[in-house]
């Protein structure tokens, strides 16, 4: 599907949250980056970048990727939301790559608005030749004013590369192509400055804003040998789990009762640490097979990885949901 040419007239909102596009060295010129350049910086560095849209930049955080919290994201997707009533064309939001794809997920479970909303970075920062900042901002840009992207939610574009928000994740360290769908592929292509997007995306379905404190929602990864340690005392310290599973959803035996115990206070979802295919329900009936373990009052997280898993149970519990409305959550992202 090829994007219809807009009209001159069209308005973006890059809003700034630091990270790696944002870093560069000291004035000095040695040592490691910091998060210094402002929104301001970002647009100035991009050749074409005013010829897309009128470009508004706001700086609404300016921090490495790690140190970005769950509070700031329900803060971002409450500024989207304006953003869009405001009439803008589309948001870009820069950020750090390291929680990228947590922060655009938890942003498409919360923003409902029709103005696409465009997740980038940078992985090589500004001191570095062959910076990629600036051509993923364009991208980005070419993107949000793109009618054949709204209404479908959170987009990561990388590498002009179209990802969706609930479909990507970083799978490199370094590589300027860090970012990809590993399920489903791209949804679309920047090629020649116009975005080439393939069919539809329905929006997701939509978690109410947190009612009251932030809960905490911890995840656990079973390893070879493991005997379960850091899942003792966890009653009363944390209000949801998640488990990252072997394969299909196995755990060691021994892991069994504590997570039933578990399950009968809290939620506790089953996820697999592979990341991609979904978590079975009945093909395996050893004890720590996924059947025993929903059996024993686990959550299946479904197709979900394990970060993406803890985000949707960490929303859904700040918004009051109930265990079955939970359970259903993650029955629908099958």
């Amino acid at each position: 599907m090829h994007s219809a040419d807009l009209p001159s007239n069209r308005t973006l909102l890059v809003l700034t949250l630091g990270g790696t596009i944002a870093m560069t060295r000291t004035t000095e010129g040695i040592g490691g980056v910091t998060p210094t350049l402002r929104g301001s910086d970002l647009v100035a560095a991009v050749p074409g970048l005013r010829d897309v849209a009128e470009i508004i930049v706001e700086d609404f955080r300016q921090m490495p990727g790690a140190s970005l919290t769950i509070n700031d994201i329900v803060s971002l997707a409450k500024r989207l939301t304006q953003a869009d009533n405001d009439g803008v064309n589309g948001v870009i939001v820069t950020q750090g790559t390291d929680t990228l794809e947590e922060t655009a997920y938890l942003t498409d479970l919360y923003y409902q608005g029709s103005a696409p909303v465009v997740f980038t970075g940078a992985m090589r920062n500004a001191a570095m030749a062959g910076a990629d900042g600036p051509a993923n901002l364009l991208a980005a840009a070419q993107t949000a004013v793109c009618s054949d992207v709204r209404g479908m939610g959170a987009l990561v574009v990388f590498s002009d590369e179209i990802h969706a928000a609930r479909h990507v994740r970083k799978m490199h360290t370094t590589s300027t192509g860090a970012f990809a769908s590993p399920q489903t592929g791209p949804i679309g292509h920047v090629v020649e400055g116009t975005p080439h997007v393939r069919g539809s995306l329905a929006p997701a379905s939509a978690v109410p804003h947190p009612s009251g404190s932030l809960p905490r929602v911890e995840l656990v990864t079973a390893t070879l040998g493991s005997d379960g340690l850091l899942l003792e005392g966890l009653e009363g310290k944390i209000d949801g789990l998640v488990i990252a599973a072997f394969g299909a959803g196995h755990v060691p035996q021994t892991w069994c009762a504590r997570l039933q115990a578990l399950a009968e206070t809290m939620p506790v979802v089953l996820s697999s640490r592979i990341g991609t295919g979904p978590v079975l329900s009945s093909t395996y009936e050893f004890p720590g097979s996924e059947s025993d373990l929903l059996s024993r009052g686990l959550i299946s997280a479904g197709t979900l990885d394990p970060y993406k898993a803890r985000l949707l149970l960490a929303a859904h519990l700040a918004a009051g949901s109930s265990r079955a409305e939970i359970a259903k959550a993650f029955s629908d992202r099958h």
